[in-house]
């Protein structure tokens, strides 16, 4: 199984490591700092620079679809990933700008989770902006939730993530947010982020270490999806990164 080093260390932007396979799916690392697709988050793009000296671009990190446990570095189109056969010694390092721009906008996400208090059915965290959809039919005002965006924000709440048996989850079912994402099974714990004072639910993604690192983030959009879905869309206050 690839050593996912994202875990522990969101601020980790780059590893050694050795290839494994290399196949239709990707790149397959022993270690890694590229956080693959899932939980509504992009993965990463960067780079894998061998020890030769020979770069190849990385365009996106996914679940490699037949190793269970392994994640594939998916090379930008028109490469060759020839060279990185199993054995070859590389440095793995991510896109820095568009990792921050992921972490800012995911801990956003549960900032917004906390002024918003209905289940989440949908979401996607891009560079460019996030998006939840929350199970509910009551309307939601822009401009207040902007406001206690800033607000969280402006408070500096530190971040941190901690695990705990699925025991201890399964006793406190008010902790899963999500209908659509569920925490991952069968390996006996579960990650949980906790924004101290304001949020706690399972998640696996990577964030900043303190809400004052969100930056400004502020709501773009509302949308009634359907009768019980209301669309929150987020963007940076600034010029979007990566």
């Amino acid at each position: 199984m690839t050593e996912e080093l994202f875990r522990e260390d969101a601020s980790l932007l780059q590893c050694e490591a050795t290839v494994l396979a290399c196949d239709e799916a990707g790149i397959v690392l022993d270690r890694t700092v590229f956080y693959p697709l899932g939980g509504g988050q992009a993965g990463d793009a960067g780079t894998l620079t061998a020890t030769t000296g020979a770069v190849l671009p990385i365009a996106d990190t996914r679940k490699h679809p037949s190793r269970p446990g392994d994640i594939a570095h998916v090379p930008a189109a028109g490469s060759d990933p020839s060279v990185f056969s199993p054995g070859t010694r590389v440095v793995a390092a991510i896109d820095a700008p568009r990792r921050r721009a992921h972490m800012r906008f995911h801990t956003a996400t549960h900032l917004l989770c906390a002024l918003v208090p209905h289940p989440v059915d949908g979401c996607s965290i891009t560079a460019g902006y996030a998006r939840l959809d929350f199970h509910m039919n009551e309307p939601l005002d822009k401009v207040a939730l902007s406001a206690g965006i800033a607000r969280l924000v402006a408070e500096a709440h530190p971040v941190r993530h901690r695990w705990i048996s699925e025991d201890e989850l399964d006793a406190q079912p008010q902790l899963v947010r999500s209908m659509s994402v569920q925490p991952p099974r069968g390996l006996g714990r579960v990650r949980v982020l906790e924004i101290e004072g304001v949020d706690l639910q399972p998640c696996g993604g990577t964030h900043v270490s303190n809400t004052a690192e969100v930056g400004p983030v502020i709501v773009t959009k509302i949308e009634k999806k359907s009768a019980m879905t209301r669309r929150v869309i987020l963007g940076f206050a600034e010029p979007a990164e990566g």
